[in-house]
């Protein structure tokens, strides 16, 4: 017998968002991760980002919550994310998630998060979905 293909219940996903610095520090808190490039202002004004810098996982959970609106209920067999440029607190940031193929378990789900200030994108990947 052969398996359904499962269908998105929508072929992409949106969200603008800003995170601020207690974004950051209650992330921190919530996943252990207190290195001082994201919780320290002090520290990060010393750095070549200047600014605290998001955690990659943060950006990651809000691409998920774009995921499940595409594919909702969907398990997440495979995930790759790359972080070219820093998400920095206080930036209002563009998350995008699109279907862009299908495998043999399920859909593939481009992922991309976008600095509106200067179109550069801080995040960028890809996630295959199963029913």
């Amino acid at each position: 017998m052969t398996a359904l293909k499962p269908r998105p219940a929508q072929d992409r996903a949106k969200l603008d968002k800003t995170f601020s610095q207690a974004d950051f520090d209650a992330f921190a808190r919530l996943s252990g991760d207190d290195n001082p490039i994201h919780v320290d202002p002090e520290f990060s004004a010393r750095t070549r980002f200047g600014k605290t810098v998001a955690h990659g996982a943060l950006l990651c959970s809000v691409l998920r919550g774009l995921v499940e609106t595409i594919m909702p209920g969907g398990r997440q067999l495979t995930q790759n994310t790359q972080y070219p440029a820093p998400s920095l607190a206080g930036e209002v940031l563009r998350f995008e998630a699109e279907t862009v193929g299908a495998t043999e378990l399920g859909i593939l789900i481009a992922l991309k998060v976008t600095r509106l200030s200067d179109g550069v994108v801080t995040c960028l990947g890809q996630t295959e979905v199963t029913a």
